[in-house]
Formats: C-alpha cells, sequence, structure tokens
C-alpha cells in the first residue's frame, strides 16, 4: 500500500447486519435490512458523507472570512437510477446557516471553494452524479438573543 492508501474494514455480523471500521479504527454500524433499519445503509452514508465534507470546508471558510455563524447544518438528499446498480444521478446540498449579517458573497464563494477545490467526497462523486448546492441564510435578531437570555 503506498503513502496516499487508506484501508477499511467491513465485517458481516448477522442478518444483513454489518460493522464497518473506518481507517482511523472508527466503529460504524450497517444494516442493509430495510423492516428492521436499525443503522444507516451503504448508500445513505454517501448523503452523510458528502454534506459532512462540504460542512467542514464551508464552516472554516466562514470563519476565515470572519462571518458571524451562529447554527448551521446541511441537507443532503440524492435522487437515485431506477435500475441496477442504483446509484445517485443527481445530489442536492442545501445549506443553512443562521447568524448576523452573514454575507451572501461570502457563503456563495465558500461553498464554491469547498465543491471545485476541498470537498474530495464531491469530487469522487461528481463523474457520476450532478451535484447541485443551494443555501439560505436566517438573520438572527435581537429577539432571539433576548429569548435566549431570559431563558437561562
Amino acid at each position: 500500500m503506498n503513502k496516499n492508501s487508506v484501508k477499511a474494514t467491513v465485517k458481516f455480523v448477522d442478518d444483513d447486519l454489518f460493522v464497518g471500521i473506518s481507517p482511523s479504527g472508527h466503529s460504524l454500524t450497517l444494516d442493509t435490512n430495510h423492516e428492521r433499519s436499525v443503522a444507516a445503509t451503504p448508500v445513505e452514508l454517501l448523503l452523510v458523507a458528502l454534506g459532512s465534507c462540504t460542512a467542514v470546508d464551508v464552516i472554516s471558510i466562514l470563519k476565515k472570512k470572519r462571518q458571524v455563524v451562529t447554527s448551521y447544518h446541511v441537507e443532503v438528499s440524492g435522487e437515485r437510477r431506477d435500475e441496477h446498480p442504483r446509484s445517485y444521478k443527481s445530489m442536492t446540498v442545501h445549506h443553512v446557516l443562521r447568524g448576523r449579517n452573514i454575507s451572501d458573497k461570502a457563503v456563495q464563494q465558500a461553498i464554491e471553494l469547498s465543491e471545485t477545490k476541498y470537498c474530495s467526497v464531491a469530487a469522487t462523486l461528481r463523474p457520476t452524479a450532478e451535484i447541485h448546492s443551494t443555501f439560505e441564510i436566517i438573520e438572527e435578531t435581537d429577539e432571539i438573543n433576548e429569548e435566549q437570555t431570559s431563558a437561562t
């Protein structure tokens, strides 16, 4: 294995249940029994991987741009092919940010940098799946801060 190679291990447990061990040694349960559904499926994890990869980039870039983000989450949805293999043909990444005076331009730039330069998950998926990104900014008001202050 060369220095750029990593290795994960997936162990069969029983009845469509698996345990994945990441290259860094973390365990993750996977379930392909859709009726039982006690853990994420491998295909669901692709959505989580894409969302977390771009979220790390975007929030890091926005911090460097001194944007005041008080809450942030990413919603990732995907449309799969009908025929096998049922890979994703398109994915939508929706960034939802809350904060004070967050610049639309700063968010657009952060998302673009993640998509084109930093997010290795998107780069891996992009040859076979279209990835569309959207965002919304929710302006935090003094009323929200006053409610949080009076509740504590």
